[in-house]
């Protein structure tokens, strides 16, 4: 049996992978292993739960809050938030523990459980795999007195917006701008802090009914953002996930913005007000090559890290930094928040334009995406991709053929039975040429 938790928590489909039985294991198990380790401090437990919209959050968070208090932890319910609203209420409420439900940009039947420690950040691998040891162990459940208490929280969705809008250099003052919450937990939160920061807000995928959330619209689906931008004649387009940690934009124009050109923007704002940390940006190995020689021209040192929102944090805790995040959407303003948070960095990316006076077209020409081609190749024993040698030998002559102006990338996927070919490369046959050419190695070499 492989681990439990994957690199955001525990996800499945709900009902099936991940039950009741499950979700209320684990919050018993996870109340346990904090306790033990002390991060109760002696006093009487207190747990944060939000969750986005899905259908099967309702009979999850009922299992999480019924799990928590049987072990003794009070808890407060925060409803549907967003992702990074859990993380920030978790460490300014003062709880112990905090407890999203969400699986994110995956489809309605999925769902997961993620954790957050008193300071607002995912509880690391080690504790996980104590929670995972844990599960199903006979213990003294306390009785009496010693339950936890259950009490919905008050006012937790206008002390975010506030938190929001307090972290804000400039007003949107005069932009027009379309949102696309995906159906899922920004539905509110997102237009609301939009219209107070002074933008102009036209709304699409804000109506979530349980079972729609991420279904044709938010960051994994841009057509209907692309397409509404351009009707309203709008300034710019957000797209954010179901859960909201992660925020892609649109041109006025209908052009995608992804999260590696949000990352530049904002880290040449950041330098430019002495305020990006050690003059360095941190993202993953599946960035664009043009981001990293954007930020050579402007001065800004990386550092890349493996692909997950965990280890850019990782990295940028261990190393004092405060901007980092992915290519997918997925921005860390670790000035602001401790997670990535897809609110957080559309108004700071709209703050940009206003503050600067200038489009999101101009201000995303701070770098060239170079053409990039990924294929992902499933059902091959992903092992032997790293001790072929004849994969070793084709990856070697496409790097010679690309030179300096592209690279080859073989990633192994982490919980699919999958090898990933990405290929970056001046122009756009070239890198389809050699990837197509890379993935039909893989497919002979790695064969299961």
């Amino acid at each position: 049996m492989g681990r439990l938790f994957g690199t955001d928590g525990v996800r499945g489909v709900a009902g099936r992978d991940l039950t009741a039985r499950l979700a209320m294991d684990l919050s018993v198990a996870a109340a346990r292993v904090l306790g033990e380790a002390g991060a109760f401090q002696g006093h009487r437990p207190t747990a944060v739960v939000g969750r986005d919209p899905r259908a099967s959050g309702e009979f999850l968070e009922a299992a999480v809050v019924a799990g928590l208090a049987e072990a003794g932890v009070d808890v407060l319910r925060l409803g549907v938030l967003p992702t990074p609203a859990v993380a920030y209420l978790t460490h300014t409420l003062d709880a112990d523990l905090g407890v999203m439900l969400s699986a994110s940009h995956n489809p309605a039947p999925d769902n997961g459980i993620k954790f957050f420690d008193r300071s607002g950040y995912k509880l690391p691998d080690e504790i996980e795999d104590r929670i995972e040891a844990r599960l199903g162990e006979d213990w003294d459940r306390p009785t009496g007195a010693g339950v936890g208490r259950v009490r919905d929280a008050q006012g937790a969705v206008e002390q975010y917006v506030a938190h929001l809008l307090s972290t804000l250099p400039a007003s949107l003052d005069g932009l027009r701008v379309v949102v696309d919450c995906a159906h899922g937990a920004a539905s509110s939160v997102a237009p609301e802090a939009l219209r107070r920061a002074g933008a102009e807000v036209l709304t699409i995928g804000t109506a979530p009914d349980g079972l729609n959330i991420n279904d044709g619209c938010g960051s994994t689906h841009l057509d209907a953002l692309r397409a509404e931008v351009v009707a309203q004649g709008a300034d710019a387009g957000i797209a954010h996930d179901g859960d909201a940690d992660r925020c892609l934009a649109v041109t006025a124009s209908g052009e995608v913005v992804d999260g590696d050109q949000i990352m530049a923007i904002l880290a040449t704002e950041l330098r430019e007000a002495g305020r990006l940390a050690k003059n360095t940006v941190v993202a993953t190995v599946m960035s664009n090559l043009g981001f990293k020689l954007a930020m050579r021209e402007a001065g800004i040192e990386t550092v890349q890290t493996a692909v997950g929102d965990r280890y850019v944090l990782e990295a940028m805790k261990e190393g004092g930094y405060t901007l980092g995040g992915e290519q997918s959407g997925h921005v860390i303003m670790l000035e602001h928040a401790t997670t990535g948070d897809g609110v957080l960095t559309g108004l700071h990316l709209l703050a940009t334009m206003a503050r600067r006076g200038r489009s999101l077209e101009e201000l995303a020409k701070v770098m060239h995406r170079l053409p990039q081609v990924l294929i992902n190749v499933r059902g091959v024993d992903k092992g032997k991709a790293k001790s072929s040698p004849a994969l070793a030998e084709a990856i070697a002559q496409a790097e010679r053929e690309l030179g300096d102006s592209g690279r080859v990338l073989i990633r192994p996927s982490g919980t699919e039975p999958m090898v990933r070919v990405m290929v970056e490369a001046a122009a756009e046959d070239q890198a389809q040429r050699l990837a197509e050419r890379l993935a039909e190695v893989v497919k002979i070499e790695c064969s299961a």
